[in-house]
Order: structure tokens, then C-alpha cells, then sequence
């Protein structure tokens, strides 16, 4: 392979790191095109630390590709960015910009992970279906995206908001804490699941408690305590998964879904719930640009999404008729692309450097 120098104007070591996975990749820049050259993935709780998995991934990268070595490197991680540090929130270990680039000597950035799928997302074709998928609104319509914020709601072990705004001729990718707003309820059954959050927390529950990983695995639980409070037996697959540890819990919920009833009602509480966060945050940002649902369960069940048209018929409720009017024209997509993280990442690596 040529060297980054004539193949590509940069090359960034990119890094997208969850409370589950930590993903890096390789990836060169050739004018307005980025290409991914190699990425590997790691268990983030099996790790001591990010600088392990790093070195590991760089000597893998100079033997595949002859040597060569990036020039940029940008980590997106889950958590606030503090003075070059993020401590993440849902792993047991902190990212450190000043500890990579003395063991490493590349020029670090990093940014909160909704702010690399923020990037990410500026790279997206609203049109391509193996990057969008396009969510029709109740009248079946699939309004066009029109200059305005974007707005980024994803759900994977948590839940991350982000937005995109357009300042003085500048596009910008601004973070937000908006997962830990109050979880929106709209029914007596959802109601109840938060006073059973708020009995668990002692305080009334944040967004990412329902909607997130760990969002199924609570919707799950309260369901399945309900049923033994009525005296109704689980079925198999329920009883396997609450004998399974909680990280286990949310993927186990989705696959058993279509055939048991109670993984059915969590997965139906969790899109609704979702689709409540998603339609307070557009209220508040008003993003004629797009609603972009990120993350990993919206792009590995998005046939929950569509079905019945569940998520846009939540959606687009609203006490207030003009808010009804503003959600029904608003462009709501899912992420498919899950590398997007990555890609954004390397975008915002060259767009701050």
C-alpha cells in the first residue's frame, strides 16, 4: 500500500469508546472522502486501560499497511471532555489526550461521543438506504431534510444527545447531557415503571434509565415483577434472561422479542419511550435538518421501530397543536451505519486540528 503521504492527505487514528466496545480504526482522508482502512474492536471492561488496546492496534497497523502511521488521532468516549480527560461514564477507566500522545507521539484530540456522531453524521447521503433508514410519518409522508439543526438522540449502553448547528458560515457539533433529562411517560403502565425507577434511585428518573441497554434491561425487570405480583408464570426465554447478568439482559430481550410476550411489551415500552425523548428534544431544538436515532439498538431493531408505524405515531403526539405540526414535518431518520462514531471521529480530527 502507498504511504499515507501520497494515498491520502491524512490519516487519523480514529477511536469510538462505550461502556461495552472500544472501536478503532484506521482511516485516510483524500479530499472530501474518508475510506476505512482497518478497524478493530475490544471489550472496554476487559481492558485496563485505552493505551493497551491502542498499542496493540498501531503495531497490527504498521504491519498490515506497510509502516504506516497516523498522523492525527481523535477518541470520542462516553462522558463530558475535562480539561484533555474524559472519565467515562459507563466504564471503569478514564481517557487521557496528554498520556496517548506521550506514549504514542501523535496529536490527540477528544471530544464526547455524540459529538463524533455529530460529525459522523455530516458525512451521511439522507437518500443512501444502507447508511439511512427513513422513518414515514403517519400520513405516510418522508419530509426532506431543510437547513436547520440536526439533532442526535442515540441509544446503545446509554443515551446520548447531540446537535449540529450552522454558526457564522461554520458548522459546529455542540455535546449535550440531554440523555439525563427526566424520562417523558405517557401512560398509566409507563408511569408506573417510573415510580418503580424512582423507588430504585430515590429520585425521579433520568431519560437513559429507560431508554438505553440498560433502559430494556429495567423495562424488563419491572415487567417481569409485575407478573409475579399477579401470579402469572414466565416463559421460558424470560426466565433465561433474568438468570442472565444485567449486561446480558438487553440484547436478549430484543432477540426473544418476536416470540415472548413480555420481551415483546419491553421492547414496545422502550421504542414509545424513545420516541418521547426524541420528540421533547425536537420541540426544544426544532431540527428542520433531521432527528438522527444513533447508536447501536435502533440500527440492529429497527423492525421495531417500523412496525405499525410504533415510533412516529408516539412521536408525533403533542398536547399543543403546533408542536403536533412542527414533529409531523420533521425528517426522522435511523443511523444504520454503525462505524459512523469512527468516521466522525476522523472528521472532527481534521475539522479541530
Amino acid at each position: 500500500m502507498a504511504s499515507s503521504r501520497t494515498a491520502y492527505d491524512v490519516v487519523v487514528l480514529a477511536g469510538d469508546i462505550g461502556g461495552t466496545n472500544a472501536n478503532l480504526a484506521l482511516i485516510g482522508k483524500k479530499g472530501g472522502t474518508f475510506t476505512l482502512l482497518m478497524d478493530r474492536h475490544y471489550r472496554t471492561k476487559e481492558e485496563p486501560s485505552l493505551i493497551e488496546p491502542l498499542g496493540r492496534f498501531l503495531e497490527e497497523a504498521a504491519r498490515e499497511h506497510q509502516g504506516m502511521r497516523p498522523e492525527l488521532c481523535c477518541i470520542s468516549g462516553a462522558g463530558p471532555v475535562v480539561d484533555g480527560r474524559i472519565a467515562l461514564t459507563n466504564a471503569p477507566w478514564a481517557i487521557e489526550a496528554q498520556t496517548i500522545e506521550s506514549a504514542y507521539s501523535i496529536p490527540t484530540t477528544l471530544i464526547n461521543d455524540f459529538i463524533a456522531v455529530s460529525y459522523g453524521v455530516l458525512l451521511l447521503d439522507p437518500g443512501n438506504i444502507e447508511q439511512i433508514t427513513r422513518l414515514p410519518h403517519g400520513d405516510g409522508s418522508l419530509p426532506v431534510p431543510r437547513p436547520g439543526v440536526r439533532l442526535v438522540v442515540g441509544a446503545g449502553t446509554g443515551l446520548g444527545v447531540g446537535y449540529i448547528v450552522k454558526v457564522r458560515n461554520k458548522i459546529e457539533a455542540f455535546p449535550s447531557e440531554g440523555g439525563h433529562v427526566t424520562l417523558p411517560v405517557y401512560d398509566d403502565e409507563s408511569r408506573g415503571f417510573q415510580a418503580w425507577l424512582e423507588g430504585r434511585y430515590g429520585f425521579v428518573p433520568g431519560a437513559e434509565a429507560g431508554v438505553s441497554g440498560q433502559g430494556i434491561g429495567n423495562i424488563f425487570a419491572f415487567l417481569a415483577e409485575r407478573e409475579a405480583r399477579a401470579g402469572r408464570a414466565l416463559g421460558i426465554a424470560a426466565k433465561k434472561i433474568l438468570d442472565a447478568s444485567e449486561t446480558e439482559r438487553p440484547a436478549m430481550v430484543a432477540q426473544s422479542a418476536p416470540s415472548d410476550l413480555l420481551c415483546a411489551a419491553s421492547m414496545d415500552m422502550f421504542v414509545k419511550l424513545f420516541a418521547r425523548v426524541a420528540a421533547d428534544h425536537s420541540a426544544t431544538f426544532l431540527p428542520a435538518g433531521g432527528v438522527f436515532l444513533a447508536g447501536g439498538i435502533p440500527a440492529k431493531n429497527e423492525g421495531f421501530f417500523l412496525e405499525g408505524g410504533r415510533f412516529m405515531a408516539m412521536y408525533e403526539r403533542s398536547y399543543a397543536k403546533h408542536i403536533r405540526t412542527i414533529l409531523a414535518g420533521t425528517p426522522v431518520m435511523i443511523v444504520k451505519d454503525y462505524s459512523i462514531s469512527l468516521y466522525g471521529a476522523a472528521n472532527a480530527a481534521v475539522e479541530l486540528a
